[in-house]
């Protein structure tokens, strides 16, 4: 079942919020308000889930493979933590820049404070970790 709801904006928001959506493809305003909800809850129940429940992540890096020892300090965080990494992709981005993307899996807590760690290492250039959902619940 459907609701209908009304939103109050400020022209300038409401005009930038539709350029967004036109450059990231949304054919309208209810689709994207519906992910920016789901993201939201996606969030919470990272941000509720019990201490032993099982979660799975993903870790994006962007960083200079010729940065002092970097690239083994990475490697070190993964081999400590080799039971969460489901799976690692590393790709030569050009002659300097790696992007390395992780799958790691475990309880939020752990999942969470070992990708931040990553993402928070001296010499990372961007780095994002993404909790992932199965959806259920989000429909």
């Amino acid at each position: 079942m459907l609701e209908r709801i009304g939103v109050s904006l400020e022209d300038d928001l409401l005009s930038r919020f539709d350029r967004l959506i036109g450059e990231k493809g949304y054919v309208n305003r209810s689709e994207a308000i519906r992910d920016l909800i789901r993201d939201a809850l996606v969030q919470r129940e990272w941000s509720e889930s019990p201490a032993r429940e099982e979660r799975v992540a993903v870790v994006t890096l962007v960083y200079d493979h010729d940065s002092s020892s970097l690239a083994q300090k990475l490697a070190h965080i993964q081999h400590e933590n080799h039971k969460a990494v489901v799976s690692a992709l590393h790709v030569h981005m050009d002659e300097h820049n790696c992007l390395e993307v992780l799958v790691l899996r475990g309880r939020a807590r752990d999942v969470v404070s070992m990708g931040e760690g990553l993402v928070s290492t001296k010499g990372v250039k961007y780095g994002k970790v993404v909790p992932a959902t199965t959806g259920q619940g989000l429909r």
